[in-house]
């Protein structure tokens, strides 16, 4: 907590690029200055969050502290940079195409328990690495890695602040985008998974949002047999990444 503190941390990310450990920024909404800017510059930077709170919640936090106006909160769990954990993954793109991996992208998954339902699942059907937003979703806190069965301190996570762009540049490496949705015009057990692919899933309310959609390769759909519109993400999820997983497998 402190501005400098804080900011000191920021500058620090760097050593080495591929980890943050840094879950979000907390800045109290009154607060001004160069080293307050600084802050809000470089968190953006390292696509670390930041939330405008009143003054009573940081104090809340940190009773009887002097935070500044400024608190980081840390999460258990370190974030990758996504370049790292792609280069860490498959280098090049003959190693894509030769690894054929699998990477789970998610849009705004916003119960910690269906995140960490998802990171088990993707850990058990041997996924590479997992991509997330860093607004709207959920925290990678004691219940998500509960809910994973330890599974999240295991998987790489990577965040990024705009999901269409990473989308493309994965096309670009060689994977081919497969977005969820009930919507798709393919059956997922129709689809062939062989391959390199990194799979798109939406928030539990509203899916995966238009313009990540738009930037898939393939939309798929899970056929439903009975009375109902949808699954659980967190069952859908495990739907799609154990199918490609059996696909690459025989």
């Amino acid at each position: 907590m402190g501005r400098k503190p804080v900011k000191e941390a920021l500058e620090q990310k760097g050593e080495p690029a591929n980890i943050q450990k840094i879950d979000k920024i907390l800045i109290n909404k009154a607060s001004k200055g160069e080293e307050i800017d600084a802050i809000k510059r470089l968190s953006f930077s390292l696509a670390i969050p930041v939330q405008f709170v009143p003054e009573a919640k940081l104090n809340r936090l940190c009773p009887g502290a002097n935070h500044q106006g400024v608190v980081a909160t840390i999460a258990p769990v370190a974030f990758w940079n996504v370049d790292e954990m792609l280069r860490k993954v498959a280098p090049t793109q003959d190693d894509v195409k030769a690894k054929k991996p699998t990477l789970l992208v998610l849009d705004r998954i916003e119960d910690p328990h269906n995140f960490g339902a998802i990171l088990r699942s993707a850990l058990a059907a041997g996924v590479s690495g997992v991509i997330i937003p860093t607004r709207h979703m959920a925290q990678l806190n004691e219940a998500t890695i509960k809910t994973s069965a330890g599974t999240a301190l295991r998987i790489p996570i990577a965040r990024v602040k705009n999901l269409s762009e990473i989308l493309m540049q994965l096309k670009e490496r060689g994977y081919w985008v497969v977005g969820a949705d009930a919507g798709g015009e393919m059956a997922f057990n129709d689809y062939d998974w062989d391959k390199p692919v990194a799979i798109v899933l939406g928030s539990e309310s509203s899916g995966v949002q238009p313009q990540v959609l738009a930037a898939c390769d393939t939309i798929v759909s899970i056929p439903m047999y009975g009375p109902v519109d949808s699954l659980n993400v967190s069952v859908a999820a495990a739907l799609l990444v154990f199918r490609a997983a059996e696909l690459k497998s025989n």
